[in-house]
């Protein structure tokens, strides 16, 4: 069976990146009939934030990507890793540092002026001797100290790592006994029988690190894949700025989970030329393998015109409920304009509520003295014929011999207060005669002078 998980640190909200990460677990884990699993990595309780906690699961709910079991929080398992790092002491595999801060400091500076790599140089990798007094231990895992570590990417290759360049005697426990992250992440995905590894390819300079710890302990490795990093379309990492934000973000913007996921799985991954997919077709077509050896591209356009696909295929009863308002015939109107749920609100917005300034660009150009002769024609005939708004706009131009744009956009502008929106004459019938003539009243009386 696979088993796969999506391991957050609670420093911080979910972002699209780790979004992305769970989705490709959650995906390749279910195509399989497998598991997919959720672990909170709370060790660091420095950096720990509660509240990242309470967002990060709230995200999952939004998005639909429910954990197959119990979900896993680190920082409840300290006897679990205790007992591990007992084990590789007794085992030999690891051993009890006392080189304190000022002498690590200095071997640092040492082996910078040589212009060699900083790094430990296992002085009490094999000690016997009196452990000096007043010194707190770490504890180092006795890694490799030559030949290669061979990472087997599913999606990069086979990347070879040498011990010289890459290893040393690193830490699995602090002075304080708190276990470090490579440990707990290769005993956790090993107790928990993780399997299959999707993650980003910030991850892959630690997979060297954790096989040492999966073989220390006789664990067997899993399949790993990394997954290279979502950019800007600068070439460069993505930024809050560009979109790297709080999932819940796109909510209260007005993004639909299921655009979400359609628009992070077509990062980097791609079937022929489709672009919409639905969550079946994601799990019956995906597999990590062709996932791009290359950096994918944030796209906000390409967001919002999925999100916008989806948006129009709802009908006018669902949307007025995604926005919890009355199902206006305005929604119909408009929705054809919008990329997203906050956009339709402002749309609706536009013509519902009476305008409280009007657009100055657009009187310059729309509003000149022709315009405001037509405009007031059209606010006579409205208050004293019977005939329907199209019959008033056809006499009207037909007498006048002008084009209907120099009727309409003075007609829009006193409606909603700049001169775009939807048909003017649709407009107009949903708004109704009163509020027209009230609106087109209320623009005249502002011009005056």
């Amino acid at each position: 069976m696979i088993i796969t998980r999506f391991a957050p640190s609670p420093t911080g909200y979910l972002h699209i990146g780790g979004l992305r990460t769970a989705l490709l677990n959650y995906l390749w884990a279910k195509k399989n009939g497998g598991k997919f699993l959720l672990r909170i990595e709370d060790t660091d309780r420095s950096r720990h934030n509660e509240d990242a906690v309470t967002a990060i699961l709230e995200a999952f709910e939004w998005v639909g990507l429910k954990s197959d079991e119990e979900i896993v929080y680190q920082s409840k398992r300290d006897e679990i890793y205790k007992k591990y790092i007992e084990q590789l002491l007794e085992e030999n595999r690891a051993y009890r540092c006392y080189m304190t801060k000022e002498e690590l400091e200095a071997l640092r500076e040492e082996q910078t002026a040589k212009k060699e790599r900083p790094r430990y140089d296992g002085r009490y990798r094999d000690f016997t001797g009196v452990p000096p007094e007043g010194v707190e231990p770490v504890i180092r895992i006795k890694a490799p100290t030559e030949g290669s570590i061979v990472v087997h990417d599913r999606i990069k290759g086979s990347i070879e790592f040498r011990v010289a360049d890459t290893l040393d005697d690193f830490i699995i426990a602090r002075a304080d006994g708190s276990p470090t992250y490579n440990f707990v992440v290769a005993v956790d995905d090993a107790l928990m029988g993780v399997n299959e590894v999707i993650r980003g390819d910030d991850h892959l300079s630690n997979t060297p690190k954790q096989i040492v710890v999966y073989e220390a302990l006789g664990f067997e490795l899993p399949t790993f894949y990394h997954v290279p990093m979502i950019h800007n379309e600068s070439g460069k990492k993505l930024s809050k700025r560009d979109g790297a934000t709080d999932v819940m973000e796109y909510k209260r913007e007005g993004y639909y989970p299921e655009s979400l996921l359609n628009f992070l799985l077509r990062l980097g991954w791609s079937y022929g030329d489709q672009e919409i997919f639905t969550m079946d077709e994601m799990l019956n077509l995906f597999n990590p393998k062709d996932i791009s050896k290359s950096a994918s591209i944030y796209n906000i356009d390409k967001l919002n015109w999925i999100n916008g696909e989806y948006l129009k295929k709802r009908s006018r009863e669902e949307l007025a409920k995604d926005l919890n308002i009355e199902p206006t015939p305005i929604i119909n109107l408009v929705k054809d304009r919008c990329s997203t749920l906050g956009e339709l609100q402002t749309e609706i917005d536009k013509i519902l509520l009476r305008p409280e300034s009007y657009d100055s660009k657009s009187i310059k150009k729309h509003f000149k003295e022709l315009n405001r002769e037509l405009l007031e024609e059209f606010l006579e005939q409205l208050k004293s014929s019977e005939n329907s708004c199209e019959e008033i706009f056809s006499s009207i131009l037909e007498k006048s011999g002008t084009g209907m744009v120099k009727l309409a956009q003075p007609v829009r502008i006193a409606l909603v207060g700049v001169a775009q929106s939807p048909s003017v004459v649709d407009v107009v019938s949903i708004l109704g005669r009163d509020e027209v003539v009230y609106r087109i009243e209320k623009f005249l009386e502002s011009q005056k002078g």
